[in-house]
This record gives structure tokens, C-alpha cells and sequence, in this order.
């Protein structure tokens, strides 16, 4: 994304300066660059200006100390804003924070440089991702800091657009459209992106969730954007209005129509969503069960043993089984296990193999079981599979994660990272990806599979219910994180997904949370972490989709294109500008020399 170069680094805010004609070329130096100028109605920068400009200036090495020294309230003020908006996702849920964070930024980065405003960003990125992402202290902290810090470069970009584009007219749109660009690169790159922390994510259970039936995550992430600069708007008419003598003349030059209207509609808005119909009413159903097998700790070591956690599986389902015959429990129609169910592939391991169809023939139903395979022909790889598991013909169907996590579940640039980062040999085998959505036919449903992680990305998600699921599951182990916040951030994935695509979703977690989602979003049941558990519910099975369905991912890239385009021109009109003021200066000087 393009912005001007920023020369005002010894610049502080403050009233225009009068300039001193006989250097103004000194002062067309010290200008803001393209793009960079403040808007007319907010203060702005300025900097030593005539022949001794300069060497006023500090050397390019002691540049980012002192643009710390002379930004430290702004900073502080930005840094607060970013725990906060951490604070507005799970495990707080404190949703009306995500806005009122949007609108911080907006008014910390109004009359700033590009290279202020992305210091203010990063600023602001880093104490959010620590907050949302202090999960993964279980890895290490220096793991939660290093990606924090590459989440937060996202934030510094989106920073420095936002002081960029804050002169133009509408800004406050282009601003929401800023915050989509940032999630939209966000969720791409590097390594296939990380899309954790989208706006859309705190709002699964605010007014603005209805939203997503239209235009999925990124117009809810738009809308609550919208909704936060706006409110920053009416914040700065408001300060205009304070220094206006309350008459009909001074309401109208401060702006005080602005105030009401920007607040009437940032509330618009916001409760907009209220108008979305979100469809509910179920084609057909099925009746489930969701086994909870628990593992033998939290953490790194979940595993335990060989077998542990399929024999977890195995044993929870025999006692559902040992209850349907009894009579204390009906005969679901398929049982749902999550993610490495089976830690040893049950193609090759016959042990597994033995267990698997154990449980299978005695509870009678199809099992969607979650295993880790062997790659069939690339040695060395090993692929983390979906596979339904008949109790007449055993294994059939299956789907493989098309996502796998970096470092996680594969090491990119394994041979070098691996001999500086030791612990990176934890991963022993890289996951090979899955080429294609994951609808299987499991008993009397057509179900739509998604791996974990993999429900954080909207193109799987859809291509999966536009593929033909009728319902969706989420095989997930969250053994690792457990306890930590993470499990509850990927829930609210789950329920915002429901109300995207009009699905029922459930998610099936080998130490929990393992819930049922309905259409509308509500967690119908849901287990606690850390224990043996199965759910059964009747599953509401749909063939229709929604509008986020049909337009895809047209409203991100309309939003995001709209906030790229509204940089790029903003910088352009600043690049005009400065060389108008540089002309006008040098006619100036010509003018007085010739008057001397």
C-alpha cells in the first residue's frame, strides 16, 4: 500500500507556524510528505523552519528514540486502546469495547504523519495481539511476543492509511475500509496468513452478528469499524463546538448537525443488524451424539501414551452405546469424534484399527472419527483427517485439513529454522494439505468438515457449505491451550459461522469445548474443559444459503479495494499539495528579492 515518505520527524504538534519566507526551502524540506498533511480542522505538525532547520533536525539513527520521546502520551493513550480492544474478545466479551477501540485510533492518528500514525498503530497492535494471543505462553512467551509483534506490523500499516486518509471527505468510510484491508492482508500472508483477532470475532454475540447472513465476517468487521469512526467523528465536532458561541451560527460552523448525525448513525449502524432476517427453519434432522474423550493433561504433553486418547474415545463411546441399549439413551443417527481421536493411523496400526471398529459395532452408527494418517505416498508426511467410519464397510469417506498450522503442524524452512529454534523439532513430521472441501456423507447427513483452526478462514468455511454440507462440523483439540482463553475464542467462531451460512456447526474437541450451535448462532449444549463428556442433540439439517453464501467474497474485496484506492489517493492529493506549496514559496522568495 503506497504512502508518501515522512520527513516531519522532528516536528511536534502544535498551531501552523508563520513561516519564515526567506527559507522556505528549508521549510518545503521539513513538509509533510504525500498524504501526510493533518486535516484543515485538526492541529497541525510543524517543525524548525529556515536556514537552520537542518541541523535542527536529529540524525537519522537517533529518529525512532525521538519519535518515541516526543509521541510517549500518544503511545500510552494507543496502547491502552489495544488492551481494551483485547479485552473485547473471549474469554472477556466485552463487545462495545471493539468499536469504542476503532474510534481511538481514528482520533490518535487524526493530524499525524504515515510514519506517526503507523508508530501509533503498532502501538496500539502489539498490547492487543499480547492480550488476545497470551495462549500460547503455553509454547513460550517469546512465542506470544514474536507473533504478536508480526500481527502488529498489520496494525502499524493500518495506522499510517488512516492518518494518511484522514483528510478526505467521507473519512470515516475509507477508515472502515482500512480496518477490512488490514484483515484481508492479515488473513493471507505470511504462510497462508492468521486471521485470529478479526473485529467480527468479538461481535459473535452483538448486535452487529446479523449482519454476517449478508456479507459474512468482513462486512460485520466493516460495520463495527464504521460504527467506531464515526463516533471518533462526532468526538471531533464536538471539540469544535466547545470553542463556538452557542447560537444558531456558531452550531452551524462548529459543526454541531455533524455531532447528532454522526452519532444517529454510528447507532444505526449498530443496531441495523436487528433488521437482517437470520434463517433458522431446518429441511430435515439427525440425531447425534458428540464424544468428548478427554486427554491425559493439558498443555505440550497432552498426548500421554500411545492409544491413550483413542482409548479415551473408545471407552466414552461403549458407555453411550452401553445407554442406548439400556434404553436411557435414544440411538443417534452418527456419533461425531473430534480432532486426533486416533494419534496413530488406523490404516497401518491395527491396534487402533481394532478399537475403532469396537466402538463402531457397538454403538451402531457411523463415527466421524479424527486421525492422524500417514501420507500414502510422500514419506515423511502425515496428514490430519476427518474419516467416516461405517459399522458394515469401516473407513470410507474422508477429509483432509486443507489448512495446516505453521509451526505447528509444519516447519516452514524446517532445516534451517530447525538448528536455531530446537524446539521446533517437537514437530517431527510436516502436515501435507488437503485439496478439497470437506462434505462426506455421514449416516442420513451430508456434513461439511472443517479442521480446527481452519474455521477462523472464511473461503474454507463457505466453499464447504457451497459445496453442498447441510450442516458443519468443527474437529478440534484444543488440548494444548486448555484453560487458557483460546478454546472460548474458537468457539464464537463456530456461532458466527452459524449465522453466516444459515448452518447448525458443531464442534467436537478431544478435552473441550465441545458445543451445539444452532442456525441462529445460539449454543444450544456445550461441556466443560478437561473432562469425559458426550453430548446428543437433534441436529436442524439445511439446503438453503445464505446471501454471504451466494456473493462470496465480494464484500471483502469491495471493501478492501475502496480503502487501498482511498490511500492511494489520498496520497496522491498530498504529493499536489506540497508541490504547490513549494512553488507558492519559491514566487514568494523570487517576489521579495526583487523587492529588495
Amino acid at each position: 500500500m503506497p504512502s508518501g515518505p515522512d520527513t516531519t520527524d522532528a516536528t511536534t504538534s502544535g498551531p501552523p507556524a508563520r513561516e519564515d519566507r526567506t527559507g522556505a526551502s528549508a521549510a518545503a524540506d521539513t513538509a509533510p510528505g504525500p498524504g501526510e498533511e493533518p486535516a484543515a480542522d485538526d492541529p497541525a505538525p510543524t517543525g524548525p523552519t529556515g536556514p537552520g532547520a537542518d541541523s535542527a533536525r536529529p540524525p537519522r539513527a537517533g529518529r525512532p528514540t525521538a519519535l518515541v520521546r516526543r509521541e510517549w502520551r500518544r503511545t500510552a493513550l494507543a496502547a491502552l486502546a489495544g488492551i481494551a480492544l483485547g479485552l473485547a474478545f473471549p474469554p472477556y466479551g466485552v463487545w462495545p469495547l471493539s468499536p469504542a477501540a476503532v474510534a481511538a485510533l481514528s482520533l490518535l492518528t487524526r493530524g499525524r504523519t504515515a510514519r506517526q500514525g503507523a508508530w501509533t498503530g503498532f502501538a496500539l497492535g502489539l498490547p492487543f495481539f499480547f492480550v488476545l494471543l497470551k495462549w500460547l505462553h503455553v509454547i513460550g512467551w517469546d512465542v506470544t511476543v514474536g507473533l504478536s509483534v508480526i500481527q502488529a506490523v498489520f496494525l502499524a500499516g493500518l495506522g499510517s492509511a488512516l492518518a494518511v486518509t484522514a483528510r478526505l471527505p467521507l473519512w470515516p468510510l475509507w477508515a472502515a475500509c482500512l480496518w477490512v484491508a488490514e484483515e484481508w492482508a492479515r488473513d493471507r500472508v505470511p504462510f497462508g496468513g492468521f486471521p485470529w483477532g478479526r473485529l467480527a470475532f468479538a461481535n459473535a454475540d452483538s448486535p452487529f452478528t446479523p449482519l454476517a447472513a449478508l456479507g459474512g465476517a468482513p462486512l460485520v468487521t466493516f460495520a463495527v469499524a464504521l460504527a467506531g469512526t464515526l463516533v471518533a467523528a462526532a468526538a471531533l465536532a464536538a471539540r469544535r463546538l466547545r470553542h463556538e458561541p452557542r447560537t444558531a451560527a456558531g452550531l452551524a460552523r462548529a459543526g454541531g448537525v455533524p455531532v447528532a448525525g454522526s452519532l444517529a448513525l454510528a447507532a444505526a449502524v449498530t443496531v441495523g443488524g436487528y433488521a437482517v432476517p437470520v434463517h433458522t427453519e431446518a429441511d430435515d434432522t439427525a440425531d447425534i451424539a458428540v464424544v468428548q474423550g478427554n486427554v491425559q493433561q493439558a498443555g505440550m504433553d497432552f498426548l500421554g501414551r500411545p492409544m491413550m486418547i483413542l482409548d479415551n474415545h473408545v471407552e466414552a463411546t461403549l458407555q453411550l452405546a452401553e445407554r442406548v441399549r439400556s434404553g436411557e439413551t435414544a440411538r443417534p443417527d452418527l456419533v461425531i469424534w473430534p480432532e486426533n481421536a486416533s494419534d496413530l493411523d488406523p490404516y497401518r496400526n491395527a491396534e487402533a484399527r481394532a478399537r475403532i471398529e469396537e466402538a463402531v459395532r457397538a454403538v451402531g452408527v457411523p463415527i466421524l472419527v479424527g486421525a492422524l494418517v500417514d501420507h500414502p505416498t510422500k514419506e515423511g508426511y502425515v496428514e490430519n483427517q476427518g474419516i467416516v467410519w461405517d459399522p458394515e464397510s469401516g473407513p470410507g469417506a474422508s477429509y483432509t485439513k486443507q489448512h495446516p498450522v505453521p509451526f505447528g503442524e509444519y516447519v516452514p524452512f524446517r532445516d534451517q529454522l530447525s538448528r536455531i529454534v530446537t524446539r521446533l523439532q517437537r514437530v517431527p513430521r510436516d502436515f501435507y494439505p488437503g485439496d478439497h472441501a470437506g462434505v462426506l456423507q455421514v449416516g442420513p447427513a451430508r456434513l461439511g468438515d472443517v479442521i480446527c483452526f481452519e474455521v477462523a478462514y472464511d473461503e474454507i468455511v463457505r466453499d464447504t457449505v457451497n459445496d453442498g454440507a447441510r450442516a458443519l462440523v468443527v474437529q478440534t483439540n484444543n488440548a494444548t491451550y486448555g484453560r487458557t482463553g483460546q478454546p472460548e475464542q474458537q468457539l464464537v467462531m463456530s456461532k458466527l459461522r452459524a449465522v453466516e451460512h444459515g448452518r447448525a456447526v458443531v464442534t467436537a474437541a478431544t478435552s473441550g469445548i465441545s458445543a451445539v450451535v444452532a442456525p441462529d448462532g445460539t449454543v444450544v449444549q456445550e461441556t466443560d474443559e478437561f473432562t469425559q463428556d458426550v453430548l446428543t442433540a437433534r441436529l436442524p439439517l439445511r439446503d438453503g444459503t445464505t446471501l454471504a453464501d451466494r456473493v462470496g467474497a465480494g464484500p471483502e474485496w469491495t471493501f478492501a479495494v475502496g480503502g487501498v484506492l482511498a490511500w492511494v489517493a489520498a496520497g496522491v492529493l498530498g504529493r499536489r499539495a506540497r508541490g504547490t506549496r513549494g512553488a507558492q514559496g519559491r514566487e514568494d522568495v523570487q517576489a521579495e528579492g526583487q523587492q529588495q
